[in-house]
């Protein structure tokens, strides 16, 4: 199933100033299409030359072609216990590393959509980034003890480790020439690593209540014995920062901020360069993607298509194309086009195909009984409604006469409808298989209550209990975690001062009357 929106909406923001104004008459940005298929909050996404790579709370990383955003046939990737944090191309596009609150770092291959290697971090704590080196000599993850593992990516080895004490790791990015990297965390300190995990320089108070990104622009400059990187990075503060890097033949760098830039109102998750290093594009708690002139720290443009905090961006390093992920669930891919062009392209400068966007009309809607949590959970009668609004209405008989619910539906196959619902019609046959396909995939109703869902699993609760650190968890998720996690909370980070667990009846109770009423 197909979960792409197309749109041909353009979007133009008024100018902040005279090189603004030439920047907008040299671009354009285009809402070109919507990916629909994550069941959660979209947590990153990113770029190779060819492919988008999507990872969310619901566990799965999914894999598109830019060249008409289809998902790959491998897609979805599944192999994390919990839900994905980030994920990485290695810089020729052969492998994607993602990494995940059950304290492994996946390496999958890219040609097969297979497990390449599973790296879990010193600790077992759960890892919230990960990048590669652009020589993909290097694999960095930080997790949410503060640690750092440094992996000898050709042989997947753990070769060094470093930490900073008493916070989460939640941003890393590595200089153009590979011999440094940054790393951001919640206590809101950037710092600068050599490759032997010694520190060159810690910016303490970078920011206020947090960093929450950093990504190194794509450009070195040379200055004499004097080599300079940009760092821009983002924080709590609702600001993105723009840093210089000073590195000379002596120990240590210099740190120096350039722009500060405060274009969005909320807290600022994500940032990203272009492959040029001329935009930078952020995301924000604000539900907006702010698209700047990097050099001077411009204000372009400012996007508003999310209904949601935007917790991602990137851009293709081979296109002209910026993709946004959202706690909306969705990801919006942009294309910043040539003003002259007088319609909203697709990759390339090709016209999106209309099949394709009625494709993901179907996919988005939303089916008869689908307030229900689950189609294992649909009457008959559901399943009848199902039927005529897909166009089989030739089958409600024969599904009525078979006594078909939800349950019976989903483990309908090729074999028992030709052998016991007796549907000769090869092509009827293949209808509804592709159609049942489509509900398997389809999510999970919006209207769930946030307070309802386990906030490790992601899924309704069915005995929720409370635990020290004063949230509510299922049962069965947050025991496993205390058994093969350290003891911190999965909401805080801060060690639990008991393993006690108390049930909350009250909520479940909720849960009860709530999932009745559906």
């Amino acid at each position: 199933m197909l979960d792409v929106t197309r749109t041909r909406k353009r979007v133009r923001e008024r100018p902040t100033s005279e090189t603004g104004t030439r920047q907008c008459l040299l671009r354009m940005v285009s809402l070109i299409c919507t990916l629909q298929s994550h069941r959660d909050d979209v947590n990153w996404c990113t770029f190779s030359s060819s492919l988008l790579a999507t990872c969310s709370a619901d566990k799965t990383i999914r894999i598109y072609s830019t060249q008409d955003f289809t998902e790959l046939p491998f897609s979805p990737l599944s192999g994390h216990g919990y839900g994905v944090h980030c994920c990485c191309f290695s810089p020729c596009g052969q492998y994607l590393a993602s990494c995940s609150t059950d304290a492994t770092t996946v390496v999958w291959a890219m040609d097969t959509g297979e497990i390449e290697a599973v790296l879990e971090h010193p600790g077992r704590s759960p890892v919230r980034v990960c990048a590669f080196s652009p020589d993909s000599s290097w694999l960095m993850s930080g997790a949410s003890d503060g640690t750092l593992a440094l992996w000898d990516f050709p042989s997947r080895t753990l070769r060094r480790t470093g930490a900073v004490p008493d916070t989460t790791m939640v941003a890393c990015s590595f200089t153009p020439c590979g011999q440094l990297f940054a790393t951001g965390s919640t206590y809101g300190d950037l710092r600068i690593w050599d490759l032997n995990m010694n520190q060159l320089h810690a910016e303490k108070y970078a920011h206020d209540l947090g960093v929450t990104c950093c990504q190194f622009s794509p450009q070195i400059m040379k200055y004499g014995h004097v080599v300079q990187f940009r760092l821009a990075s983002c924080g709590q503060d609702s600001l993105l920062k723009i840093w210089i890097i000073s590195r000379t033949s002596s120990p240590g760098c210099k740190m120096q901020l350039v722009h500060t830039l405060s274009g969005q109102c909320a807290t600022v998750l994500s940032c990203a360069y272009s492959a040029d290093g001329q935009l930078l594009v952020s995301g924000s708690m604000d539900k907006t993607v702010a698209v700047y002139e990097a050099n001077n720290g411009i204000l372009l443009y400012t996007l508003n298509q999310h209904e949601r905090y935007v917790t991602s961006c990137a851009f293709s390093p081979t296109a002209p194309l910026i993709a946004s992920g959202s706690m909306d669930k969705t990801v919006n891919v942009w294309r910043v086009e040539d003003g002259s062009s007088g319609y909203a392209s697709g990759p390339k400068g090709k016209s999106l195909p209309n099949e394709a966007a009625s494709a993901s009309h179907e996919a988005g809607r939303k089916w008869p009984g689908h307030s229900r949590l689950m189609v294992s959970d649909w009457s008959e009668g559901d399943v009848s409604s199902w039927l005529l609004e897909e166009g089989l209405e030739s089958l409600v008989d024969t599904f009525k006469t078979n006594n078909i619910d939800g349950a019976e539906l989903l483990s309908l196959s090729k074999e028992s409808l030709s052998s016991d619902l007796h549907i000769e019609s090869l092509g009827l046959r293949s209808k509804v298989l592709r159609k049942i396909e489509e509900l398997k995939m389809a999510p999970v109703s919006n209207g769930i209550p946030d307070e309802f869902l386990c906030p490790i699993t992601h899924e309704i609760m069915k005995d929720p209990v409370i635990a020290a650190d004063g949230y509510s968890y299922e049962r069965e998720a947050i025991e496993s975690w205390i058994n093969t996690k350290s003891r911190s909370s999965p909401m805080t980070n801060l060690p639990l001062q008991t393993t006690l667990l108390t049930p909350n009846r009250t909520l479940k109770m909720a849960i009860c009357r709530w999932t009745s009423s559906q």
